[in-house]
Order: structure tokens, then C-alpha cells, then sequence
């Protein structure tokens, strides 16, 4: 037998890879010539189906690329469903032309134009989900919501700002519709819309229904806000004086802080269902939210998510108008980079909770026990321990928002919350060094609020962030930043809870906060005592890394039979927490892990553990004036 050596196998033939197709145009900054038209059909609620007409005026005899959008804004990912469209035909003269996807890039549609064309014309179809395990329903009997980027095929090599389209929609009979963007004629429930570029359409989504009350919230003012909320049921859209106050609130407490507004209309688009799918989507001059149908009519009973409107409001300012230098793409099909994810959303994520608290949306007690929560997850969280907060900004591409298991270990978007505790940091840093002259509020007016009424995005990259801080209040905010961002633990960035005169501390009782936040997840929360949540009828649904139930191989996807050999209920297990506590004994648990069971004796002694924060020392806190509304 002979055998050859390592470097004879390096210089063996074999085979070599094909070249690559030609690359699709790189966008430049020109003119698209003439006008798209794109007609949307919204009326096939039963099936889920979109379906659309498209006008494309092209040069004859010139190849054409057409783009789906891949790289979508306020998802900061490649988050397009190309998989989604369907029926594709393109006609030119009365012939039908041939069309093929390129075969590198599945976003992309080559065709070629006989010489005597100058219009495509195409049909297709957006089959949106009909089950939740298809991706987020947009459609019901009640209501739909249109983002045009799904609807849409467009030239490539250009900028999405220089290519003008004129949308149009037709809706079921006695729908209502609302959008940022603004009307040229409507008649017979068919709506046409002013031309506007791709940039500006893609950024205007649209929210219909059948049941729908518009409500002015800047009555007064000089630039017109709305809420438009649309909901299941005709009686889901009550609403007191006192909720109306506190939105209109929102918008007072956002121009007070802000000092500055980059729209002309503001248009909150809000579902009020728990048959459409929920959402939390930002864009320049209006907003997609999707929450619980009894947001206004269950209004003491449920505060989980109140900051929602007032997140994606602050988004028009941090996201829209001011962009990371990174982030933003020319169109919607060249990749795009989060490495300011932690301004971009943290500092949102931040803003988000204190305007809900400076409004009324959410009380000031509310917003401590949602920070409470926030300050102990992070700082139980296993996952700090490899992997530094900077590096989560790459999960909405890595992991494309989609449940992971593990991931108090694997991490995910954690630049949102813990970015959070960041930006409070600095908030009462900056308040303590410069003895309360200087605050937060001062860097969002320095940053956000420049160029008062422009449209015209400004881009960021971290330098700027920190000349600003440092406009505000001198220090090494660099340094500040950068240990923050690449930290290993053990234990998150509480010094701004602390220095805003609180300490996270737990206690045998759940806060209000967080009762609901069990109830409105349906699950029973053990996350800071044996490290387990549980959803209904015993399904665990995590499992906190290096927690007393991980070292007993709990896992995601187990059932709870019994507790220390009684049928499990919640407050059965609660009860043997406590039990535990006071006679050391162990919490065994009878688990069945898919056809097999076992008995896991959890070792765990310490009791209920529930986080709140505690007032430290007297006088007002610097966190209870961060919360306070601003006169």
C-alpha cells in the first residue's frame, strides 16, 4: 500500500468552484425615470391575500433588474419574506415577458425588455400567514395592516429616495383606513395616494378595519398627532378623559424633551386584537402598534406594555431622524449594520418608560417595579459571562428574531433592556456631576433635536454620541461607554439605580408589575428563586442557566406533573418554595420529559424571590425627578 503524504494530496486535482454571476448594480444616487404605480387589492380577508398591480416604466432594450425587499428598516435584518411572494407575471405590449431570479441572490428578478417596451406591467400576490406558525398575522375579518415593502418590486441601481411610486389601495366596503401617507382621491372604497418616494412609502404603513375612532392628541398644536385605534370589537374603543389626557400627555412630554418635531402629521397606528398580530414598529411620521384588545377598557387591570406607544414615538426622533452612520442603506436590499443598536434602541427602550411615567400612562410606581424587573434579569443573567452586550447587536441578523433556546446563556437582543440601565447610568451621572443643572433631557435635546422640521435623516457614529455627551457634561464618556459595552459581569449596570437613590431587592412578594406581567404571559415566574418559568398546565417554558432547576436538568419543553408528590398548581409550587425555606427540606418535582419520567430534587432554600426596587436614603431621589412630567 502506498501512501501519500499531506502535500501531495494539497496539489491533487479536483473540483473548482464556477464564477459567480454578474453582480446586481450597486445603488447610486440618480433619478429613477417616471413614476411607479403600484395598486394593492385589500379585500380577501378570508384568505390572507394581497394582491397587487404594479406599473414600472423602463427603457427598451435595457436588461432590468427588480428588487424584493430584503434588508428591512426598523428591523434592522434581512427580514423579507420573498418566500411569500407569489404568482409573479410581467406583461409589456400585451405579451407576456419571461422573468428568472438570479441564482445568487434569491431577492433579485432579471428581465429583458424588448426594444419597442417602455411600461411593465405586473401582477403578483402577498400571501401573508393564515396561522401563526407562518409569521405574524396581518389580516382578520376586523382589521389588516399593509406594510408596503411587502407589496412591492422595484428597479435596482438606485437610491430607494429617487425612485418615485403613486400607491393606491382598495378595501372592503365601510372600511376605515389610516397612514401617514396623504390622500389625492378616494371614491368607492378605492384610496390613491400623493406620489412619494420608495423611502417615504415604505416608511408609511397603513392600518384598516372595520372598527376604528380617531382620536386628536395635539389638539392645538401646530403640527397635527393622532392615534388611530382600530379593534375587534366596536366596544374595545372606549375611552375616559383621563387615558385621553395621558396620551395627549405623550405628545407634550415629547416636544418638552425633545425641544423639536421631524414631521409635519404623526399618525399612531394601533390595533387593539389578539387575532392580528401583535407589533411594535417604527417610521418617521407614524407608528405600527399591536397590543391586548382591553387596553382601554381594562385599563386597572393591565399595564405590561403601556410603553409601547411612547417607544415607538420616540423612534420618529432616535431611529427615523437621527440614524447610525452604519444603519442606514440606500434601499432595501444592501445589508445593513447595528453596531449603535445600544443608542438606537436602549436609549428608545429608556425614553419609552420615562415619557410613559412623565404622561400617565404608566404611574411612577409602575415604572419602578418594569425597572425592578429589568435590573434583576440582567443581573441573574448567566449569559454576561462570555458574551458583552456590544456583541448582541449582530442578533437581529444572526438569530432573525426567532426563539432560542438557552438564551439566559446564548443572550439576545439584550442592547434594547440593557441598554436601558445604561442610559439611566448616565442619566444620574450627569445629573449627580453636574448637581442637577444637567441631565439626559439635555443630551436629547442636543442630539435629537437639532434641525427642527427636517425630514432629511442626520447619521451618527459613536464619536458623535460621545462629543455630545460631553457638550452636556464634561467627562472620559468614552471610556464610560466602551466598559459598559464589552463588561463580562458578574452582575449588570445598577449604578444608575443606585446613584438614582433605589437598590434592587427581593422579596417574598410579587409587585403588581409583575402579577401582571404572569398573567398576561399566562405563566407562573420562578426566575429569581429556582431559576424555572412555567406556562400553563406545568409546560416549562425556561429555564435560567446555573439556576437550582438547570442543575437538575430541567429544560424547555418538560411538564410538571407533581410537587413533592401532589398534583402540580402554581401555587402548590409556591408553597413548597416557601416550605423548603423554613424546614430545609428538598422541592421534588415529578417531571415528564417528552414519554419519560423522572424526579428532580431541587437542593434550594432561599424562598420566594421577587424583585422590587427600595427607596435608600431620604428627600427626592434623582430617579423619582427622571419620572416626574416635565413643566
Amino acid at each position: 500500500m502506498v501512501f501519500m503524504t499531506g502535500s501531495l494530496f494539497a496539489q491533487s486535482s479536483g473540483p473548482q468552484p464556477l464564477p459567480m454571476p454578474s453582480p446586481i448594480a450597486t445603488p447610486q444616487d440618480t433619478p429613477y425615470p417616471g413614476v411607479i404605480r403600484i395598486e394593492v387589492d385589500a379585500t380577501d380577508i378570508e384568505r390572507h391575500i394581497f394582491q397587487v398591480r404594479e406599473t414600472i416604466p423602463v427603457r427598451g432594450g435595457e436588461p432590468l433588474v427588480l428588487l424584493y425587499p430584503e434588508w428591512l428598516p426598523a428591523f434592522h435584518a434581512d427580514y423579507g419574506r420573498v418566500e411569500n411572494l407569489a404568482g409573479l407575471k410581467i406583461h409589456a405590449n400585451g405579451v407576456r415577458l419571461e422573468w428568472f431570479r438570479d441564482p445568487v441572490n434569491v431577492y433579485a428578478f432579471h428581465v429583458d425588455v424588448p426594444d419597442d417596451v417602455t411600461t411593465l406591467e405586473l401582477e403578483f400576490q402577498f400571501v401573508s400567514a393564515v396561522d401563526k406558525a407562518h409569521g405574524r398575522i396581518v389580516m382578520t375579518p376586523e382589521m389588516l395592516n399593509l406594510q408596503w415593502l411587502r407589496a412591492v418590486l422595484y428597479p435596482a441601481g438606485h437610491f430607494a429616495r429617487q425612485i418615485t411610486v403613486q400607491p393606491s389601495i382598495r378595501l372592503r366596503a365601510g372600511w376605515q383606513l389610516a397612514t401617514a401617507l396623504e390622500t389625492a382621491s378616494a371614491s368607492d372604497n378605492f384610496t390613491v395616494f400623493k406620489p412619494v418616494s420608495l423611502e417615504h412609502l415604505v416608511d408609511s404603513p397603513i392600518y384598516a378595519g372595520r372598527h376604528f375612532k380617531r382620536l386628536d392628541l395635539n389638539p392645538g398644536g401646530s403640527v397635527p398627532v393622532y392615534l388611530n385605534v382600530f379593534a375587534d370589537r366596536q366596544d374595545l374603543l372606549e375611552v375616559t378623559p383621563a387615558q385621553l389626557d395621558a396620551h395627549q400627555g405623550l405628545v407634550q412630554q415629547a416636544e418638552k424633551l425633545f425641544g423639536s418635531h421631524h414631521y409635519d402629521h404623526y399618525d399612531f397606528l394601533f390595533s387593539l386584537s389578539d387575532r392580528l398580530g401583535g407589533n411594535g414598529l417604527e417610521h418617521h411620521q407614524s407608528s405600527e402598534n399591536g397590543l391586548f384588545p382591553t387596553y382601554f377598557i381594562g385599563w386597572d387591570e393591565r399595564a405590561k406594555g403601556r410603553d409601547l406607544l411612547a417607544h415607538e414615538y420616540t423612534h420618529s426622533w432616535n431611529g427615523k431622524f437621527r440614524q447610525p452612520a452604519d444603519l442606514w442603506a440606500p434601499n432595501l436590499n444592501e445589508p445593513m449594520r447595528g453596531s449603535l443598536l445600544w443608542l438606537y434602541e436602549g436609549q428608545t427602550q429608556y425614553w419609552g418608560y420615562m415619557l410613559s411615567a412623565r404622561s400617565g400612562i404608566l404611574s411612577a410606581q409602575q415604572t419602578l417595579d418594569a425597572l425592578a424587573i429589568t435590573a434583576a434579569y440582567y443581573d441573574n443573567l448567566a449569559g454576561r459571562e462570555w458574551r458583552a452586550l456590544r456583541d448582541t447587536t449582530n442578533d437581529p441578523v444572526a438569530a432573525l428574531r426567532r426563539a432560542q433556546p438557552w438564551d439566559s446563556w446564548t443572550r439576545s437582543e439584550d442592547y434594547y433592556s440593557e441598554g436601558q440601565l445604561i442610559w439611566l447610568d448616565v442619566d444620574t451621572l450627569i445629573r449627580e456631576m453636574s448637581k442637577g443643572k444637567k441631565s439626559l433631557d439635555d443630551f436629547a435635546s442636543a442630539f435629537f433635536g437639532i434641525n427642527d422640521g427636517s425630514f432629511v435623516p442626520v447619521t451618527y457614529d459613536f464619536g458623535d454620541v460621545v462629543a455630545t455627551l460631553n457638550s452636556v457634561q464634561p467627562y472620559d464618556w468614552e471610556t464610560f461607554l466602551q466598559t459598559r459595552l464589552d463588561s463580562h459581569g458578574p452582575n449588570a449596570p445598577l449604578d444608575g439605580i443606585r446613584r438614582g437613590g433605589y437598590e434592587l431587592v427581593y422579596t417574598d412578594t410579587p409587585s403588581a408589575y409583575f402579577v401582571d406581567s404572569e398573567t398576561s404571559g399566562e405563566k407562573s415566574d420562578f426566575s429569581y428563586s429556582i431559576g424555572i418559568v412555567i406556562a400553563a398546565e406545568g409546560n416549562v417554558t425556561d429555564v435560567f442557566w446555573g439556576s437550582p432547576a438547570f442543575a437538575e436538568g430541567l429544560t424547555i419543553g418538560n411538564y410538571i406533573i407533581a410537587v413533592n408528590g401532589i398534583a402540580y398548581d402554581s401555587d402548590g409550587l409556591k408553597r413548597a418554595i416557601s416550605d423548603a425555606q423554613q424546614t430545609g427540606a428538598s422541592i421534588d418535582l415529578l417531571i415528564k420529559d417528552g414519554v419519560h419520567y423522572r424526579t428532580a430534587s431541587l437542593d434550594y432554600r432561599d424562598g420566594l424571590r421577587y424583585p422590587h426596587l427600595q427607596r435608600v436614603g431620604r428627600g427626592r431621589a434623582s430617579l423619582d425627578e427622571i419620572l416626574a412630567p416635565r413643566r
